[in-house]
């Protein structure tokens, strides 16, 4: 458990940062009024997501492999990351479309019919709590998978 400890900690601190990141969103009117800019404003958190890998795979190297981490060493232990954030990711789905931003559903939805970008019957089936903890989960292990590999390059270390 002591070996994993370090994933965990900064798979909580990646998901305080992610529902701090939807709080910022929401402020901004990212949700609401800039609602059409939203999927390329959500790619800004992504250097903050790269970040707390470098961050946590240091760590690692610092605290478990005495300074010393070979690519493969690092690379697992980006994915062991990337399973807790997906684990997590459900109760931060949860909290970020109950209590920061509860009308983002209707507003994307509203937005995506009246902009012609899609049927109602679509937008629905996509645009919901479901759907958006399924996506975020895989999205966690998928691009938290990737970013584990790059990340792993640099903070190797012989």
């Amino acid at each position: 458990m002591k070996k994993i400890f370090i994933e965990f900690k900064w798979a909580i601190i990646f998901t305080i940062a992610m529902l701090s990141w939807m709080l910022l969103e929401k402020t901004l009117g990212w949700h609401e009024e800039q609602i059409a800019n939203h999927q390329w404003l959500t790619l800004l958190f992504a250097p903050f997501a790269i970040l707390m890998y470098l961050l946590e795979l240091r760590e690692k190297r610092r605290r478990v492999y005495g300074g010393k981490m070979t690519w493969l060493q690092g690379f697992v232990s980006g994915i062991i990351l990337s399973v807790f954030v997906a684990l997590l990711s459900p109760l931060a789905q949860y909290i970020t479309h109950n209590y920061i931003t509860p009308q983002y559903f209707n507003n994307v939805i509203e937005y995506s019919v009246t902009n012609d970008l899609m049927t109602r019957t679509k937008a629905n089936d996509y645009f919901n709590i479901n759907s958006y903890i399924w996506q975020s989960a895989f999205g966690a292990l998928g691009f938290g998978t990737l970013i584990a590999a790059i990340v792993a390059i640099f903070v190797r270390k012989k």
